[in-house]
């Protein structure tokens, strides 16, 4: 235990010190872009890989709490900290409203409705006079953080968000190794027990659910501010689809996937961009050997693979007790891996569909062809 506990930090310490560095060598714009989606895909694997719920619903508390920063910031002239307090404070209102409504069911049930409802949002962030309709709040001042810290510098902005999304991190990663976190897995892995146990299901649920939404609008704040606009995109549904990929591209349930999937699926929006028309069929292609080849996601598939073998030669009895924990454990990781392939697919089916129908609609008719 010791030994793992030191590789960890070994680990941790190199991680932080490859982001400190990372502007040296990469696009620090590009860096704080996926810092924002990675903080927005670690929220909502919180709710998904441990509880167990599915939301499509999540772009309305990132589009949300964009808004509400944009819109305090440059009209109200709030500094940057109170814009990103005033959109946290909406997406946890919001996430209350939501999940008080959507908690009550559980599987298809509770992904439509969240569905339903941020389809609201996105009506509400169309038609609000505030919001500035198709055209989004633009030109939004970074301004100067408590007063002293100019944020224009595009390095300051950096550090800001990169500190932004350790707090964010740091969070997650404490409640998941809570007492509250090993009562929500458990809630996750046999609900009916749990409630046996005299713990309040739909309580703990309704927890999670504000929290993920409030650190999902905490990055939603944080990206306004970074490109300085707030508009349709952040609170539209394909958003939400956009954060299940991550998170399942990266690993449904660890700890780091989320942010591997992130910044997996913003660098191949940023490297593919050139190839125009096909990028679709590129990013099919890709998504498609993902599912194929990391069934567990990317650091899941690496994480089963480098956990060494359970010494099983302590005699037949012990033997027999650890292929009976061997076997329900496959079963579980089955189970939470067929609940995560079926949401790819559908994300993925969804997406093609209406990117598909989009085509059509924007394709001439023949009398416009040939007039």
């Amino acid at each position: 235990m010791p030994q793992n506990s030191m590789s960890a930090r070994i680990f941790a310490i190199a991680l932080l010190a490859l982001a400190l560095g990372a502007p040296i060598i990469l696009y620090p714009v590009f860096l704080m872009e996926a810092l924002c989606f990675a903080l927005f895909a670690c929220a909502f694997n919180l709710l998904i890989g441990y509880v167990g719920l599915l939301s499509f619903g999540h772009a309305a508390f990132f589009g949300s709490a964009a808004y509400i920063t944009a819109h305090a910031v440059k009209v109200w002239g709030f500094p940057p900290e109170l814009g990103i307090l005033a959109g946290l404070a909406v997406a946890a209102i919001l996430g209350t409203i939501f999940g008080w409504l959507a908690i009550r069911r559980q599987g298809i049930y509770f992904a439509m409705i969240t569905l339903a409802l941020a389809q609201m949002v996105y009506f509400v962030a169309l038609q609000a006079p505030f919001t500035g309709g198709e055209d989004g709040i633009q030109a939004v001042p970074r301004g100067r953080l408590f007063g002293v810290i100019d944020l224009d510098d595009t390095l300051t902005m950096y550090y800001f968000v990169l500190a932004v999304f350790l707090i964010g991190f740091a969070l997650i990663l404490r409640t998941i190794n809570s007492p509250f976190g090993q009562v929500i897995k458990a809630i996750r892995e046999n609900e009916p027990r749990a409630v046996s146990l005299g713990y309040h299901a739909d309580h703990y649920k309704l927890v999670v659910f504000i929290l993920s939404a409030s650190l999902s609008g905490l990055a939603g704040s944080l990206k306004s501010l970074v490109f300085q606009l707030a508009s349709l995109t952040d609170v539209e549904w394909t958003m939400s689809g956009w954060v299940v990929l991550m998170t399942l591209v990266g690993g449904l349930g660890t700890v780091l996937g989320p942010v591997v999937g992130a910044f997996f699926l913003v660098a191949m929006q940023h490297y593919l961009a050139q190839l125009g028309s096909w990028v679709t069929v590129v990013q099919g292609v890709i998504f498609v050997v993902c599912v194929l080849v990391f069934r567990r996601g990317i650091v899941g598939t690496i994480a089963f693979y480098a956990k060494p073998p359970r010494d099983m030669s302590a005699g037949g009895k012990s033997s027999e007790v650890g292929a009976a924990a061997a076997a329900r454990g496959m079963s579980r990781r089955d189970a939470a891996r067929n609940v995560g392939l079926r949401a790819f697919r559908a994300v993925v089916a969804l997406l093609l569909f209406c990117r598909v129908c989009g085509r059509r609609s924007a394709s001439p008719s023949p009398a416009d062809r040939y007039p």
